[in-house]
């Protein structure tokens, strides 16, 4: 497993987003590690991320999956382009489609454990598929395509 998350290797001017971003102090600050075969995301939600009481609101359950994914697809390519080098910037990826199942209510306070699996993988375009467990139990799974950020999304941002 990498020590260092994928997000702490994006480019400083692609930081921050609510979910990942970590030049943003108010957002989930997901951080993602790859081990080699998938990416794996922590989070533990807090009292206010609560759909009805006792459970995680599915709309935080999306955002996580989001970014999980993103940063799953990013440390897979670049690691397939930069293999052993954690000095050069990950590559940007961003959601194009994100599906997500929500199979059982996602009990609020135990862990989140995100394990997403590269699908398919094709130029700049890949398909991660990622379960959510909290104590080994899936309350969720998801299929989400991520595509590589593209140039433009700089010229609008700087």
């Amino acid at each position: 497993m990498t020590t260092i998350p994928v997000q702490d290797r994006y480019d400083n001017t692609v930081t921050m987003c609510y979910g990942c971003g970590t030049n943003n102090e108010f957002g989930h600050q997901v951080k993602t590690y790859w081990n080699g075969k998938c990416g794996v995301t922590r989070f533990i939600p807090k009292p206010y991320h609560t759909a009805i009481p006792g459970f995680v609101y599915g709309g935080l359950i999306a955002s996580l999956v989001d970014c999980h994914s993103t940063g799953t697809g990013s440390a897979f390519a670049t690691e397939l382009l930069f293999p052993s080098d954690t000095s050069h910037p990950a590559v940007r990826f961003v959601t194009a489609s994100l599906h997500v199942d929500y199979v059982k209510p996602t009990p609020l306070g135990p862990e989140l454990v995100l394990t997403g699996f590269i699908k398919t993988h094709h130029n700049r375009k890949i398909t991660v598929e990622s379960v959510l467990e909290v104590n080994g139990i899936i309350t969720v799974r998801s299929q989400v395509i991520v595509v590589e950020m593209p140039a433009s999304f700089l010229n609008i941002l700087c």
